[in-house]
């Protein structure tokens, strides 16, 4: 069944080496399709004008458009992530070549932002109790990469 919204990325040049890469770092994932120019649009003949790929099920396309648009912090992808091993895999994945932001946020190697955040990040600060609020996004405001176990420590006020 398609998917009703794709997310549709702009690159350089280098749509079918990001796909590439993304879909070397999540799980179930792949390259759906390849569009070649063909010598009537602007784009150099017989290189990748726009690239299907899935990440974890997920649909997005890629396209070579050219220099005019670069990706910002207004639009990241959120990863959710189970354990620490998954937020330290997809922070060091992701983050490899790109920038370490602060609270959980990066930008790759392609200048796309994401979000590394952890399942338990909303239940700790949506606790009832606003002081174990308040220690965790005190704690939160101190890490890029997130810490679960710091985060725990600080809900329980260790």
């Amino acid at each position: 069944m398609a998917q009703k919204i794709t997310p549709f990325l702009w690159f350089d040049g280098n749509a079918e080496e990001a796909a590439h890469y993304y879909v070397s770092i999540f799980k179930n994932s792949r390259i759906t399709e390849v569009t070649r120019y063909t010598g009537a649009e602007p784009g150099p003949k017989g290189t990748v004008m726009t690239i299907g790929f899935e990440l974890d099920g997920q649909q997005f396309a890629g396209i070579n458009g050219g220099p005019q648009f670069k990706f910002t912090e207004a639009v990241s992808f959120s990863v959710d992530c189970k354990t620490q091993q998954e937020v330290d895999e997809f922070w060091e994945k992701l983050s490899a070549g790109g920038e370490q932001q602060p609270f959980g946020w990066l930008k790759d190697k392609y200048g796309l932002s994401w979000q590394i955040v952890p399942s338990v990040l909303g239940e700790l600060l949506n606790d009832p109790d606003p002081q174990k609020s308040k220690r965790v996004i005190e704690a939160l405001l101190k890490m890029k990469k997130i810490d679960i176990g710091v985060l725990r420590q600080a809900h329980e006020g260790q």
